[in-house]
């Protein structure tokens, strides 16, 4: 329902004096209204002028289950009017307990053991610390850098941003956490020449860049190194799944030097890519999971680190304490609407229905490639990223001025004025990020390659 002029007059003037927004040029509404959204039913939310979207980035890659489902809400009062708060600090509550278990009978191999968090980025610093902490107790305590991807996002605090491979979301909070080193992504349309030749072949790429890992650990030195940080599907950049056997070469590296192999799952675990884990669909064991996002489709905040039985051990005798925490880390709340998500995603066969549909979506999205600006439909399950090009032989890219006013200047506004809630990202090259619920069907994969053909349609003019 729209708000009356009024209300709403007073919510835009609040909004631009008190509310500072995340990653958000606050500068861009001294002139245009911030946008309100007020409610989501489905796959769509409105905003306060009552106007549709369709929210095809999931919020943020979070609502896997869709908006306004009230026997989710439902489990939330219920929640909070027994026990609203208690913290996971030497004492237990009965939902942290069940889900626990619950996520760890979804965990590949031996990973039992589950820490709870408030979100991703407490995930992802909460397992470098038990990765160094680990190597300390083992007796090789020299053990404690990270090798991550370039242009990958692991999170905001100091230690996951250390971890990020996003140069211009660093520089301004530097100095970071020092001992972070990059490797190449696995973004096969952007692959060195040699690869592309004759038809391409991923799988010599793939096999290239994991032994670039091993080379890392190598200069750096294998007692010095610790853990590589890998999303199954890098989303920074604009969706890059792993080439054929990539996963299975990063293990037998990580195993030959004693490394942990973290599958950062934020994004990727709970039904997105259709598996409760990314490391399931491609085949791999990890030794830690991170996960946040979809473990309550956003129907309250949650993240998780899910560690083997092996890295538990040290902890489990005498003295020995993991001495990290968080307030909010297995909320209440939180951790019984997770378990009531998880029963929904069984019940309601979610990761059988989007492996079902997947190849529907793909094919949808794959019509955008006779657009001249349409380089590249990359993704697996309901994760895509379309990428932009100025010449589509080339494959030449727009510099940063083009950039600028293409997804700034253009897209961003003219999707959302076409009623497409996603997102256009130059962190690496520009991008497209699409994420939809995992309720979608043929009629919203429709829908997006609609508004998205009529708003790609004149970008190229406009530059």
């Amino acid at each position: 329902m729209a708000h009356d002029s009024e209300q709403h007059a007073a919510l835009q003037k609040s909004a631009r004096d008190h509310l500072w927004m995340h990653f958000t040029r606050m500068s861009s509404y001294d002139t245009a209204e911030v946008p309100v959204i007020v409610r989501g039913d489905g796959a769509y939310i409105w905003d306060a002028h009552g106007r549709k979207y369709l929210d095809a980035l999931g919020g943020l890659f979070v609502s896997q289950l869709g908006h306004g489902r009230t026997d989710l809400a439902e489990v939330a009062a219920k929640q909070a009017s027994e026990l609203a708060f208690f913290p996971l600090w030497s004492y237990a509550h009965p939902t942290a307990i069940e889900l626990a278990a619950k996520v760890a009978s979804y965990a590949p191999g031996d990973l039992n053991r589950v820490f709870f968090t408030s979100g991703g980025g407490e995930a992802v610093e909460s397992a470098w610390k038990l990765a160094k902490n680990y190597f300390k107790l083992v007796g090789k305590p020299m053990k404690h850098k990270v090798i991550s991807r370039t242009i990958a996002y692991h999170g905001t605090t100091h230690g996951a941003l250390s971890i990020t491979g996003l140069p211009g979301l660093k520089q301004q909070f530097e100095p970071l956490v020092p001992s972070t080193f990059r490797v190449p992504n696995t973004n096969f349309y952007r692959a060195p020449e040699r690869f592309q030749a004759d038809g391409g072949d991923p799988e010599a790429f793939g096999r290239w860049a994991a032994d670039q890992i091993a080379v890392q650990i190598e200069n750096e030195g294998p007692d010095s190194v610790a853990a590589v940080f890998l999303e199954p599907v890098q989303n920074a950049g604009g969706c890059f799944p792993p080439p054929p056997g990539y996963f299975q070469r990063v293990r037998e590296i990580c195993d030959q030097y004693d490394v942990l192999l973290v599958s950062d799952e934020v994004i990727c675990a709970f039904g997105r890519l259709g598996h409760m884990f990314g490391a399931e669909r491609y085949g791999y064991q990890p030794d830690i999971i991170t996960c946040a996002k979809g473990i309550t489709s956003g129907y309250a905040p949650l993240g998780a680190m899910i560690a083997s039985d092996r890295l538990y051990e040290p902890f489990a005798h005498g003295a020995e304490m993991f001495a990290h925490g968080y307030t909010f880390g297995g909320h209440p709340v939180s951790t019984a609407v997770a378990l009531k998500n998880l029963e929904i995603f069984e019940t309601e066969g979610i990761n059988e229905g989007v492996r079902a549909r997947e190849g529907d979506f793909r094919a949808t999205l794959e019509k955008l490639l006779d657009l001249p600006i349409v380089g590249d439909v990359r993704g697996d399950g309901f994760f895509y990223g379309i990428e932009l090009v100025k010449d589509k032989a080339t494959k030449e890219t727009f510099n940063e001025d083009e950039s600028e006013r293409l997804l700034r200047g253009y897209l961003s506004k003219a999707l959302y004025d076409a009623g497409l809630y996603c997102r256009a990202d130059d962190r690496g090259d520009p991008v497209i990020q699409l994420s939809p619920p995992l309720i979608c069907g043929q009629e919203h994969f429709d829908e997006i390659e609609q508004k998205l053909r009529g708003v790609l349609s004149g970008a190229l003019e406009l530059l």
